[in-house]
């Protein structure tokens, strides 16, 4: 009587093979699955980089912009509430960003927002050698932490001509200008002083922060 094993082996072969070509599939599927979503996490995060940049360059032009006109306070608001900056500027800043995550801008894919919000948002694709490349975008507001109220001038009060007049001043004596205040950031009092005048920091002048489109 011969044994049945060989005929046993000979039928299990084939099912070890099936498993393991199923294992391998399981495998190489996850793998896939893995690396789709490693793209997209890096795509995301050049995104989120190149945003934050853009708004970043922008904030710190505002500041340079305010220092440069900081004895004139009618001139503050425009830079206080973050309006007065290059767009082209902040954009370049945001590609240097994006392609040093592995990224570039999916197109012209930097733009300047609108509707009452300060800040950019941007679009990238990665690049390289990859099999699959992921599309991104992400939003970066700017905003103002500062509010500017110019202190009241008073009324000159009216006094009786002198009847024995003092030698006129020398004209080449300048009146020393007061220190401007009234520039309040988060609760603090700030005073510019005319002789050396200098701003907040520029972290105490604006917040910058990622945001959704939603917002």
């Amino acid at each position: 009587m011969r044994g049945g094993g060989g005929k046993d082996a000979g039928q299990a072969f084939p099912i070890y093979i099936a498993a393991i070509g199923g294992v391998l599939f399981l495998a190489f599927a996850y793998f896939m699955v893995g690396q789709a979503a490693s793209t997209r996490n890096g795509a995301q995060t050049a995104a989120d980089a190149a945003a934050l940049a853009a708004a970043q360059d922008a904030r710190d032009q505002l500041r340079e912009g305010w220092l440069d006109v900081i004895l004139d306070p009618a001139q503050w608001d425009r830079f206080r509430e973050a309006k007065e900056y290059t767009t082209s500027s902040a954009c370049r800043q945001a590609a240097v960003f994006a392609a040093r995550n592995g990224a570039s801008f999916a197109g012209d894919e930097c733009f300047r927002l609108a509707g009452g919000r300060e800040g950019f948002s941007v679009t990238v694709r990665t690049t390289g050698a990859e099999t699959w490349h992921a599309t991104a975008s992400a939003t970066a507001v700017i905003e103002p932490k500062c509010s500017f109220e110019a202190p009241e001038t008073p009324a000159p009060e009216e006094t009786e001509p002198d009847p024995d007049p003092e030698k006129p001043e020398d004209p080449e004596l300048e009146e020393e200008p007061d220190p401007i205040t009234g520039l309040i950031c988060e609760g603090d009092a700030w005073t510019i002083d005319p002789d050396d005048p200098e701003l907040p920091s520029v972290t105490d002048l604006f917040t910058v922060r990622l945001t959704g489109d939603d917002e």
